[in-house]
């Protein structure tokens, strides 16, 4: 697999901004695992007051929120995704996120990266961050 370098991305000041602006934030891949990245990120995001919405195709409950199997399912307004999924994963998500509408940040996590599917959320008027963590992204502006 060849990784790609991120062409379409957030710089730090944008990525400020982000973090002072969005209340909700769905994660996709969230693992009920609590050795697994998905769970130790959304479990910091929540302890920083930020709603989580695990989106993962099993469980009924994560870190306490209820799970949804598609964003779409989702029945509350939906600020950042947050993907902890393979790049090829991320076309789908952002179809998902044009779909909805009112998603205002397309994050893909550390070591994900599709510039076809950030371009088509960018051009789809979202925020892009790719190949960073939101953790150590929100901590490094404490």
């Amino acid at each position: 697999m060849e990784c790609e370098f991120p062409l379409v991305n957030s710089n730090k000041e944008q990525i400020r901004e982000i973090f002072k602006t969005t209340k909700t934030i769905a994660i996709f891949g969230l693992s009920p695992d609590e050795t697994k990245d998905s769970n130790r990120v959304a479990k910091y995001l929540k302890e920083q007051g930020f709603k989580i919405v695990p989106i993962y195709p099993k469980e009924d409950e994560i870190l306490g929120e209820k799970v949804y199997r598609t964003l779409l399912e989702v029945p509350f307004e939906i600020d950042m995704v947050d993907v902890f999924r393979k790049p090829d994963a991320l076309h789908s998500v952002a179809d998902a996120c044009i779909k909805r509408g009112d998603v205002k940040i397309f994050w893909a996590q550390k070591g994900v990266v599709n510039n076809e599917a950030a371009q088509k959320a960018k051009d789809a008027g979202m925020q892009v961050v790719q190949n960073m963590c939101t953790m150590v992204e929100h901590r490094a502006l404490q």
